[in-house]
């Protein structure tokens, strides 16, 4: 019984850790691409075509990053 506690826990601390990656790796890439847009904007006087172009492209990030974590967790999973 020892055992299927700890299994149990174990998966459960797994699928927390996952989850919370990927809600940093969403937050972070979104975050990255309006900052970046925010200052290329301010530097150049291009308010605010940069901020949705960058913002447009860390989202892409976010969901491609998304796509590779949940493809390696699968991959993880069948072993």
């Amino acid at each position: 019984m020892p055992q299927a506690k700890h299994k149990n826990r174990t998966v459960m601390l797994r699928a927390m850790s996952f989850s919370s990656q990927v809600g940093f790796t969403i937050v972070f890439c979104i975050l990255i691409g309006v900052l970046l847009g925010q200052y290329l904007d301010g530097l150049l006087g291009s308010s605010p075509w940069l901020l949705l172009l960058f913002s447009l492209l860390g989202m892409a990030a976010a969901f491609r990053t998304l796509f590779v974590l949940v493809k390696k967790q699968q991959s993880e999973e069948k072993k």
